[in-house]
């Protein structure tokens, strides 16, 4: 077996001591000398393959985790724990000797999402709510559908209804750190939202953006809304081959409903030795960047999706009363108004598309 060995600096970085080589993580580090004994092996977590004076680090963040937060849950019964999810032989475990302090818990290294094609999508999601279907002057109640814990799933049956809603999770509750740091422009809200309050039917799209691997942070850059039905699979083969300029990972799925939410999370895949247990929705915290100003492709993705819209059955009435006081216009304009961008001459260029929907 291979073994590394790097100095733990007090700050968190580890050194390699062969050439001096600085990794900003344990995830980082494990993730590039994993690569080096077998680059075919899906990298795991570093936590639980980096040890220090003889111990994992995720019993060190473990312990962490119990000194600052003692009200947090035990984990769920049914959830992976680290050292399940993680595990490695003991040959290709990584070492962080040194003086130098544990390491302030950093985040696990997902797939690049470049390395993810279109029609395998990465498991994070971010759902807008769309507009409801109401009636003039009356909002329509929506029957909602009640989702199911996780430790009540089982192993993957296919009998299951696919579309079967699954409580999500967060990290704290199962003693672990969300793995990867996100981020998300205003635009791409701006343009999701827009997307969702278009129609009552169901929207989707791609995200994309850039990964860095040192900081373990996903930048989501730009949106690229789907402009097809979801029944119609001849038109979705179509969208799938159209070219992006990004790197894709995400998705976004928006439901047509009451309010305007977006809920990111991601599937977190199940334990490998328990590989036909459905992944574990997590529930993903998100940094929300303000762009200076409105791209140009914001603006000719909105006119777009206007065009495609126009004239369709569930295309919503924007002239429409969605409350007593307030259109279904009214109601778009205050909820993107949440998601403009620090320079405030981009409203006449709103208007140039709200003049569209009337």
């Amino acid at each position: 077996g291979k073994k590394f060995v790097g100095d733990l600096g007090g700050d968190g970085t580890i050194t390699w001591q062969e050439t001096g080589q600085v990794f900003h993580s344990p995830s980082a580090w494990a993730t590039h000398c994993k690569r080096l004994v077998n680059p075919a092996k899906k990298s795991g977590c570093g936590w639980a393959s980096v040890r220090y004076k003889g111990q994992k680090l995720d019993q060190y963040k473990a312990a962490w985790l119990r000194q600052h937060q003692p009200n947090v849950p035990p984990p769920e019964e049914g959830l992976a724990s680290e050292g399940e999810e993680e595990e490695m032989p003991e040959e290709e475990e990584e070492e962080a000797a040194g003086e130098g302090r544990v390491p302030a818990p950093e985040p696990a290294a997902p797939k690049k999402p470049e390395e993810r094609s279109k029609k395998q999508q990465c498991k994070s999601l971010a759902e807008p709510a769309g507009t409801d279907l109401g009636t003039p002057g009356k909002r329509l109640d929506i029957k909602p559908r009640v989702p199911v814990r996780y430790c009540t799933l089982g192993t993957r049956d296919s009998a299951r209804n696919p579309q079967t809603l699954v409580e999500v999770t967060s990290f704290a509750a199962i003693n672990k750190f969300q793995p990867f740091n996100v981020a998300i422009s205003s635009n791409v809200l701006l343009l999701l939202d827009f997307h969702s309050h278009l129609t009552r039917s169901e929207v989707v799209g791609y995200l994309g953006g850039r990964w860095d691997t040192n900081t373990q942070l996903l930048t989501v850059l730009r949106a690229f809304p789907c402009r097809t039905r979801l029944g119609d699979a001849e038109a979705a083969g179509a969208v799938e081959e159209e070219p992006i300029p990004l790197p894709t990972g995400p998705y976004y799925h928006g439901n047509p409903g009451v309010e305007s939410k977006i809920a990111p999370f991601w599937v977190m895949p199940p334990p490998e030795q328990r590989p036909n247990d459905y992944g574990i929705p997590m529930e993903v915290e998100v940094t929300y960047l303000q762009d200076g100003f409105l791209t140009n492709d914001v603006v000719q993705e909105m006119t777009l999706l206007v065009e495609f819209y126009k004239g369709a059955p569930d295309l919503v009435k924007f002239q429409e009363l969605w409350s007593q006081d307030q259109t279904y216009l009214d109601k778009l304009k205050g909820s993107l108004a949440t998601h403009s961008p620090k320079e405030q001459s981009f409203t006449h260029v709103l208007e140039q598309i709200y003049s569209l929907l009337k």
